[in-house]
């Protein structure tokens, strides 16, 4: 497992971004899909479909991109089966490995302005609003769901590296340490 002082040994084609929620994940894979001329799937746009329902062809959707040679896409949905399909065919995966306070503030900043300005998400989706009643209870309660995997990478990652040893894991601690690693990470920094 590299860190994030470790030189990228060779240019990615298939990248999984791995974190809790709220980590940052799909703002990392837009920006590793522009720095190195990736495709991004967000992966939540396939999973779901109208009024919060999960889409029938996610599995065939997730299959049918990674058979292909240059993608970048969050490391989510394990449960669903994703892993069988995505880690034999990735190259490289970052996790995000953040610090609680990090991971915490930036979720409550997400899920309160995708609340108050009703962001319309995946397939027409809008996270409940603050005063509806089920807002923050059972399936909408996103900081229950952030506790509760706080620590999944932390378990997972051992097992899927020895699993999976092919591929590259680099742990990202801070943000700080992310966009240092970016900069000397990009092809045009190791050119």
């Amino acid at each position: 497992m590299l860190s994030a002082v470790d030189p990228l040994p060779f240019r990615p084609a298939r990248v999984l971004i791995a974190g809790v929620t709220g980590s940052g994940k799909t703002t990392l894979a837009r920006r590793v899909a522009e720095l190195w001329q990736l495709r991004h799937i967000e992966i939540d746009g396939l999973f779901h479909g109208e009024n919060w329902t999960p889409r029938p062809s996610f599995l065939d959707d997730v299959r049918e991109f990674a058979a292909t040679d240059r993608w970048v896409t969050e490391w989510q949905y394990t449960s669903k089966g994703t892993d069988e399909i995505l880690a034999p065919r990735a190259e490289l995966v970052i996790w995000l490995d953040y610090p609680y306070r990090v991971v915490r503030s930036r979720l409550l900043r997400r899920t309160l302005t995708r609340r108050v300005l009703r962001t319309r998400l995946w397939n027409g989706n809008v996270e409940p609003a603050l005063w509806e009643r089920d807002a923050w209870t059972g399936e909408n309660d996103i900081l229950r769901w952030q506790t509760n995997t706080l620590l999944k990478w932390e378990t997972r990652m051992p097992l899927l590296e020895t699993a999976h040893s092919h591929l590259t894991i680099v742990r990202v601690r801070h943000p700080r340490e992310l966009a240092s690693w970016l900069a000397h990470s990009t092809p045009e920094a190791r050119a």
